[in-house]
């Protein structure tokens, strides 16, 4: 069976239980016990799985948006990919709009010597700093410790002021055909505000991320450029 059908099955059976053992998920699909384990790992890593101790699995609860210190582990090549690919479009005198998140943050690594503005809203900016060439612009707000994100009136009412040639956006989802997706109201219509005053949006997600809703729609798909590790 290919890997990706085989890992939808997993999913399947053990969102029909609160924790399932690996055991038995390899009967129900006649695998081996081996193939479960690394694609369990595999499911893991992606962040959709949790592996506990004696062999149980559950599903990762996705109402909500997961901190920072967890999402850097997950996806992180696919991440890197994707970051060099957005900063490769960015050219000298571009004033750009970097978004909170783990995938938009990594492409700042990458800015250095191009003459350009950066605003962000998300405060690893500083960890970033300086960046050769840079002029950065930390907006003000409304803190999230856990996402390293500002948001609320006083960052939409900055942003409202400002216009920029390109923006780079994160997103917890996007649906073919449909629309970009996050869990927080307050990021998401942050982010809205930031298509609204940019010339092209870019919306920055590993595959990991397709076909998936989360709490709250932010825009159309077909309003942004979108950004995988794979296109």
């Amino acid at each position: 069976m290919v890997p990706e059908l085989r890992k939808k099955e997993i999913m399947d059976y053990i969102a029909l239980k609160d924790v399932a053992y690996m055991k038995d998920i390899a009967d129900e699909l006649g695998t081996s016990l081996s193939t479960i384990r690394r694609d369990l790992q595999a499911l893991q890593n992606e962040g959709e799985v949790f592996i506990m101790r004696g062999g149980a699995v559950k599903i990762v609860n996705r109402d909500f948006d997961e901190p920072v210190i967890r999402k850097k582990l997950i996806k992180s090549e696919a991440k890197e990919i994707i970051a060099k690919k957005a900063a490769d479009l960015v050219e000298a005198g571009d004033c750009i709009y970097v978004d909170s998140g783990t995938t938009t943050v990594a492409m700042l690594k990458y800015l250095g010597g191009k003459n350009i503005t950066i605003v962000s809203s998300s405060t690893q900016l500083m960890d970033y700093m300086p960046i050769k060439d840079g002029k950065c612009i930390l907006l003000g707000g409304e803190v999230r410790d856990d996402l390293e994100s500002v948001f609320g009136s006083l960052t939409e009412k900055m942003i409202a002021n400002l216009y920029f040639d390109k923006s780079f956006i994160g997103a917890n989802g996007y649906i073919e055909d449909g629309g970009i997706y996050t869990y927080d109201l307050r990021e998401a219509r942050k982010k809205e505000i930031v298509k609204e005053h940019s010339k092209v949006t870019y919306v920055l997600v590993d595959t990991s991320k397709k076909n998936k809703y989360a709490f709250s729609k932010v825009f159309e798909l077909n309003e942004c450029v979108l950004i995988t590790e794979l296109n």
